[in-house]
């Protein structure tokens, strides 16, 4: 390719990606009331994401921690009258 041919392809390329990197969104102002509720309910939703992870965590452990008994080699191998 000669030189020429190499910076028409560079142009277009940059101005494909001039075309489309611009953002075609709507603007979407706030006001200073919503920008306070937001704000105040930040608190609140932290609290209920923290308890609903602790939950599902508890969950998970309770899950897997009964399967492990169960799976454990020194049960296996150290078994009992009771565990036959």
């Amino acid at each position: 390719m000669k030189i020429k041919e190499i910076i028409a392809v560079a142009i277009a390329g940059l101005i494909f990606m001039l075309i489309t990197g611009i953002a075609k969104a709507d603007e979407k102002t706030i006001t200073p009331q919503e920008f306070g509720q937001a704000i105040n309910e930040v608190p609140s939703k932290v609290s209920n994401f923290v308890k609903s992870e602790v939950s599902k965590t508890k969950e998970y452990q309770t899950k897997v921690w009964a399967e492990a008994k169960t799976k454990w080699p020194w049960n296996k191998i150290f078994k009992g009258k009771d565990n036959e």
